[in-house]
């Protein structure tokens, strides 16, 4: 009798098991989500730190309006301006091994008219290595596979780099470097020869650089977070043959990026700052990264807008020329942190109803035909 009943509880207790775990992977992503939630808005949280208010500073803001003055010794400085050239990389790791290193969408099309109808540039280059559409595991298939390359065709240049050029970059070819890592290297050296500007595939430029781009020191940064607790490297400025970048460079070689994230595109660069300040124009949060990556300001940028809502912000992007405030010359998306939860929902219809503080900011890019 006992072990009829342990049997019988058995087959109800296993598929109750399997149930369950069917339920909790299902739900995973939502449960990451809560705990991320929970542990990003909690009251240990350090994000307050990157939330707080700030002032620009009297050097930010000489900076800001390109009237830095001229460094008064031999360290690297120029009367020229920087060009207005937009850089852009995507595509170094391929989506046909990798599916989850995306592929040159609706975002990446957004984010190039913006340097070519918000900054009006005077060209826009698309570095690349896999952006066919299918993704292919040939790196040499025409790019203009891809529909919304298509569409930008005539607009941008593109540029190829070979597999073999990016494991060049390495300085220890057998460490096992992310491709935002790559990246990270291929953006300084394509600065340091040509000149210009860089932007992340999900930074938006909204208006003309025209001040800043006047700038005598060696490299345009924006400080990340109200606390400017580091100088970020998805948004830049820069003269070539810069001494401060070339110092930059120099500190990869070596090293071993897979035990870090961002210290060399974050952290390492305001180190270098506070130790060479006559270099840098280091401007105010408020001028590439404002609103932050936080949980709360992602929301802020992406929650539903009521009329009233609405209309006060469209007025202040008119305001403005094109920015939520004053100071702002461009806008970081901070994909990693808001594709899932907003950015991946982002189609053109999606752009041109919902009235939501990025949608008024970048809809203008938009096409009429898309």
């Amino acid at each position: 009798m006992g072990n009829f009943i342990f049997c019988h509880r058995r087959r109800r207790f296993i598929p109750s098991c399997v149930f369950t775990i069917i339920v909790l992977y299902l739900l995973l992503p939502q449960i990451y989500q809560l705990g991320d939630r929970i542990r990003q808005t909690g009251p240990w949280s350090t994000q307050y730190q990157l939330e707080q208010t700030f002032e620009p500073t009297t050097d930010e803001l000489s900076c800001l309006l390109g009237e830095s003055p001229q460094p008064d010794h031999d360290d690297f400085s120029s009367t020229k301006p920087i060009p207005n050239r937009v850089h852009f990389i995507y595509g170094l790791s391929n989506p046909y091994s990798k599916p989850g290193s995306g592929t040159f969408d609706f975002l990446c099309y957004l984010s190039v008219r913006s340097a070519l109808v918000g900054m009006r540039a005077e060209k826009v280059f698309l570095h690349y290595t896999y952006i066919a559409e299918p993704p292919s595991p040939d790196p040499n298939v025409d790019p203009r596979t891809n529909p919304w390359i298509k569409r930008l065709d005539g607009d941008i240049e593109l540029v190829h780099h070979t597999p073999e050029e990016l494991a060049s970059l390495k300085s220890r070819p057998s460490a096992v470097w992310q491709a935002a890592h790559v990246s990270d290297i291929l953006r300084l050296k394509l600065l340091q020869d040509q000149g210009g500007i860089y932007l992340d595939m999900d930074a938006f430029g909204l208006k003309p650089w025209t001040n800043i781009l006047k700038s005598p020191r060696g490299i345009v940064l924006g400080h990340e977070g109200g606390n400017r607790g580091g100088l970020c490297n998805a948004i830049m400025a820069a003269h070539a043959n810069g001494t401060f970048i070339q110092r930059w460079l120099d500190t990869y070689d070596g090293v071993d990026l897979s035990k870090e994230w961002n210290y060399h595109s974050v952290l390492l660069p305001k180190e270098l700052q506070l130790k060479h300040q006559s270099e840098v124009c280091a401007l105010p949060p408020s001028s590439f990264f404002w609103p932050t990556w936080t949980w709360k300001h992602i929301d802020w940028m992406h929650s539903a807008l009521d009329p009233y809502e609405a209309k006060h912000w469209a007025a202040e992007v008119s305001r403005n020329g094109g920015s939520l405030f004053e100071n702002q010359l461009a806008y970081h998306a901070w994909s990693q942190m808001a594709w899932d939860r907003y950015l991946k929902y982002l189609t053109p219809e999606v752009v041109r109803t919902k009235d939501t503080r990025f949608n008024l900011m970048v809809r203008r890019f938009l096409e009429d035909d898309v």
